[in-house]
């Protein structure tokens, strides 16, 4: 049967000959060579058969630790875990199931022992593990009821206090988290302001199914399908929420025609129309992203990055006496000019970055993220590069009536948002953006690119998600968004920066459009 080309419509003996050697515990790659199938084949088989998307069916679990070792508290914008994580029952063989590092941050930064948290997307139970382990309350609900038969299973253990630093030298409660088979979209089983944390994982869009196809799994709908449906869902969590209490959720995003759909942006705008506010957004790192070979040449030449970040926006419901102060700040956006520059650049990299996230030295950041943009997009130099500067600063005026001149692409930075400034500033800055490129656009080569280096603000205590909002400006259909870019400083101290009541921001955004005129 070697090579055997066949697609998810197999025959019964093949798909109980591929399930006795997951059986086994024989590698998907070794299956697919031996059986000519995809991995995505392999993965249909185990869902129709388990009524799971799990990647062993034979899983065992033998507790070695009750927590990670070496744990601190994230206290930056960016999360990086390395390792997956594998204490107590913890495993990755729930496909797309999150990091148990997520919620066991979460959970501690927002939330106490003995309070109520919420997982409307349980899957195999990684949150009430958390919530278990941590002396919370929970209530882990998921549409398939096999994903509710393995949460079981993966709750089945008792605590060994003497393998948890947390507990030692007293008594510790512990709370059996209530699994219960329901729809996120349907929480009337729940009173208002009845939860104190909400911490839970969706599906994406139509990437990885996890039922067999189930009524109303939200994994099988499309990007606009999923997004009217996660509406029912971001109601349905600000009604059971408590007032001044979070809701954290783990989106990320799509690819279509190789172009990104900005489905973690759009997701993040639903639950900001359903009333929350955000508090953080957190850009979670992903490390199985392979650069290098194969990966690396084609990232070159067709020009794509590989996806390497999620979102983890933390959301709000506000007070009810909680009103939006317009605080006036002493960075004025209207002394701000956009003026032509000569961008500093890095002599020379060794490899081009070929994945959505950029990390560099803190030394040299801009340098490096400068030579990668202008490298990558704007293969003959013909580059316009703008920043907004203080009008008090010298500068070089633009002449936009007499600029005629044809490029490749115009890079747009905004090093002033590392000031402090207010809400009124934000539609000043936003409508000097969308008229640069209203100026510009006719000037950028059919096939060019416009990049535009922003970042997240914090504003009396919430998130102003700037790159979201430059997104929704600027949808004009001669704009394709290609690329979300993260670029982030990196170095081991990072995290050593202790917030009080924040994270701090260290992370900025590239918005890489290809133009289509």
């Amino acid at each position: 049967m070697r090579n055997r080309k066949i697609n998810f419509k197999i025959d019964k003996e093949l798909q109980e000959e591929i399930l006795r050697e997951k059986m086994k515990g024989t590698p998907d790659a070794e299956i697919g060579r031996k059986y000519g199938v995809t991995f995505r084949c392999i993965e249909h088989i185990i869902t129709q058969s388990e009524g799971i998307n799990v990647s062993s069916i034979r899983a065992s679990k033998k507790i070695k630790k009750f927590q990670p070792e070496n744990f601190e508290e994230e206290q930056t914008t960016v999360w990086s875990f390395k390792q997956r994580g594998s204490w107590a029952t913890h495993s990755g063989e729930y496909r797309g199931n999150w990091s148990p590092y997520i919620p066991r941050n979460v959970i501690l930064r927002y939330s106490r022992p003995d309070e109520l948290v919420l997982d409307c997307f349980c899957g195999a139970g990684t949150t009430a593990v958390e919530c278990k382990l941590l002396e919370r309350r929970c209530i882990a609900m998921d549409i398939n009821d096999k994903a509710i038969e393995l949460a079981k299973k993966n709750l089945d253990f008792r605590i060994d206090a003497r393998q948890i630093t947390l507990y030692e030298n007293r008594k510790r409660k512990v709370y059996e988290p209530e699994l219960r088979v329901g729809d996120a979209r349907d929480l009337s089983f729940l009173q208002d302001n009845s939860v104190d944390l909400i911490c839970t994982h969706p599906p994406y869009a139509n990437i990885i199914q996890y039922t067999n196809k189930k009524e109303g799994d939200l994994s099988f709908y499309n990007i606009e399908g999923f997004l009217k449906e996660m509406d029912k869902v971001a109601r349905e969590c600000f009604r059971v929420l408590k007032p001044g209490r979070q809701c954290a959720i783990l989106i990320g995003d799509a690819r279509r025609k190789k172009h990104v759909v900005p489905l973690g942006f759009k997701l993040i705008r639903v639950f900001l129309d359903a009333g929350f506010k955000l508090r953080e957004l957190v850009i979670k790192r992903q490390h199985n992203c392979k650069t290098t070979g194969f990966w690396y040449a084609n990232s070159i030449k067709y020009n794509f990055l590989l996806l390497a970040h999620e979102y983890l926006p933390i959301f709000e419901k506000p007070e009810a006496s909680d009103i939006r102060k317009i605080c006036e700040s002493n960075a004025r956006f209207d002394a701000v000019s956009p003026v032509l520059e000569m961008p500093i650049t890095k002599k020379s990299v060794d490899k081009l970055e070929t994945t959505t996230v950029w990390a560099f030295p803190t030394t040299d950041l801009e340098a490096r993220l400068n030579k990668n943009v202008i490298e990558r997009y704007s293969s003959k130099g013909d580059c316009m590069t703008i920043s907004f500067v203080s009008s008090e600063k010298p500068d070089i005026k633009i002449d936009w009536k007499n600029n005629r001149e044809k490029m490749g692409l115009l890079f747009i930075k905004s090093p002033f948002l590392n000031d402090n400034f207010s809400y009124s500033n934000i539609e000043y800055y936003l409508n000097e953006i969308r008229n640069i490129v209203t100026q510009r656009l006719s000037n950028i080569n059919k096939n060019g690119f416009l990049v535009i280096q922003t970042r997240d603000v914090r504003i009396d205590g919430y998130i102003e998600p700037l790159a979201l909002k430059i997104a929704e400006v600027l949808s004009d259909k001669d704009l394709w968004l290609k690329e979300i870019v993260v670029v982030t400083p990196e170095g081991k101290n990072l995290n050593r920066i202790k917030a009080a009541d924040y994270l701090k921001i260290v992370h900025q955004y590239l918005l890489v459009y290809e133009v289509r005129l």
